[in-house]
């Protein structure tokens, strides 16, 4: 939860900081691509971008505990990029 509040805050940001320096048409440009690197990295704490024969030797190998926490870190950081991907959203069809 605390993730996702931190999202929306950096939401708010990536908006404010948009208009300050541009408009409001590139303030869906600016959030789509804030969330867009917060999946990216998520994907890439997740350890699915590598091969099938590294994957199956990385979860043969790592603990259980391990698993969790790299579990519970892809999930906040899925937390933190949500919010700026709905908002980049909502501003594409309320923004003509």
């Amino acid at each position: 939860m605390k993730s996702l509040l931190i999202g929306i805050g950096i939401s708010i940001i990536g908006i404010l900081i948009s208009l300050i320096v541009w408009d409001i048409n590139s303030a869906r440009f600016v959030t789509g691509f804030i969330g867009f690197i917060f999946i990216a990295i998520s994907m890439i704490v997740s350890g699915s971008m590598v091969s099938g024969g590294r994957m199956r030797q990385n979860l043969g190998t790592e603990k259980p505990e391990d698993r969790r926490e790299r579990y519970k870190s892809k999930l906040n950081i899925i937390l933190l990029g949500i919010p700026s991907i709905l908002t980049s959203i909502f501003l594409y069809y309320l923004i003509p």
